[in-house]
């Protein structure tokens, strides 16, 4: 698994991920929604560690220089 989010990427999903999960979260009043928050913020969390994202491997996007 080679990475393929540039520096400037994973910081973004980072601070992303810090406020989808933080106490400034956007809370809605449908559970659904609120967990669909919830994956999305773990997931972009774990992305901006591993610097790897599925998503843009399929699409052939390359980012990282």
């Amino acid at each position: 698994m080679k990475q393929n989010l540039s520096m400037f990427d994973r910081i973004l999903r980072f601070v992303l991920a810090f406020w989808f999960l933080g106490p400034l979260q956007p809370v809605s009043q449908s559970d659904l929604v609120n967990w669909i928050v919830l994956i999305f913020g773990v997931i972009a969390l774990i992305e901006s560690f591993v610097g790897y994202c599925p998503c843009m491997a399929l699409l052939g996007i390359k980012e990282k220089k």
